[in-house]
């Protein structure tokens, strides 16, 4: 399964979260029982400092999972552009990256 492409934007200094839908090779929703998952912000692939996404699965059966960043933790997070990835776990350790993509990280005012 090839990675698709989704871009986020991330407001400093404000929560964030973006659910994604993961599917099949068949465009039917993976059921997501049993799979862990873990998604990552750097600044470059290669970057050894990295922000760790909080991962939730709001409906395994319907194949969503959804990072997101306490306001705590965009504030910390120095703006400009990044990278990220989501990596899904099976329940017999295959793993995947089912979305990749850009972050921009817009610097706060208030």
């Amino acid at each position: 399964m090839a990675a698709r492409v989704i871009n986020l934007v991330v407001d400093q200094g404000v929560d964030f979260e973006a659910t994604f839908t993961i599917q099949n090779q068949n465009a039917s929703a993976l059921n997501l029982t049993g799979y862990t998952a873990e998604a990552k912000m750097r600044k470059h692939p290669g970057a050894t400092k990295y922000y760790p996404f909080v991962i939730s699965f709001p409906n395994r059966l319907a194949g969503q999972c959804k990072v997101s960043f306490a306001s705590t933790a965009t504030s910390a997070i120095e703006g400009g552009r990044y990278v990220y990835d989501l990596v899904l776990t099976s329940p017999n350790a295959y793993k995947t990256k089912p979305i990749q993509g850009n972050v921009l990280v817009v610097p706060g005012v208030s």
